[in-house]
């Protein structure tokens, strides 16, 4: 596996990642699925100062079956990006993360790859704080951010309603030193 900068040509692919989520589960807290033309933007977005990455199988042939291929015949095994946490200027060195695996992949380590790299690229970039908001019984999320060294800095409750669920959210921080 490798990693590298997201491109245009892995729209649908993620697009395959992230709607199951939306539609099944409450890990976002989207409620519609994406288009490609959503997902385009989104990428347009994740070219500049808040980069996105993807884990990328080295051999298409030999990843899970069920993996996402982009346009270009790349086998998708997840995602990772940071974003703007905040629109004012003061808080313009802390970023939010964000993070998704395929299905077909999952338990292989993948999410914790791409949190290491996603922290390395953060920290180069001179970012000094990355927030990490989980709905709150999302246990494997919040157990991967604090093996990436993040810590609980406090619980929203009650934020979100999907599912007819009220929804928490946890809130962790990794200081990232610049």
């Amino acid at each position: 596996m490798h990693i590298r900068l997201v491109s245009p040509a892995d729209a649908d692919a993620l697009l395959a990642i992230y709607n199951p989520e939306v539609i099944e589960t409450v890990v976002t807290f989207d409620l519609v699925p994406g288009e490609t033309s959503d997902m385009l933007a989104w990428i347009e977005s994740h070219l500049g100062a808040h980069p996105a990455i993807v884990a990328v199988a080295d051999n298409p042939v030999e990843a899970p079956e069920g993996t996402p291929l982009s346009a270009n015949g790349d086998a998708i095994l997840g995602y990772a990006s940071i974003r703007e946490f905040r629109d004012r200027p003061a808080y313009a060195t802390t970023v939010e993360n964000s993070v998704y695996v395929a299905r077909s992949a999952r338990g292989q380590g993948i999410a914790r790859h791409l949190m290491d790299h996603l922290i390395i690229m953060a920290t180069d970039a001179g970012f000094h704080s990355m927030i990490a908001r989980i709905v709150g019984d999302n246990e494997t999320s919040i157990k991967l951010h604090e093996a990436c060294g993040f810590e609980l800095v406090g619980i929203e409750r009650e934020v979100g309603r999907k599912h007819g669920r009220w929804l928490n959210v946890v809130e962790m921080q990794l200081l990232l030193g610049s």
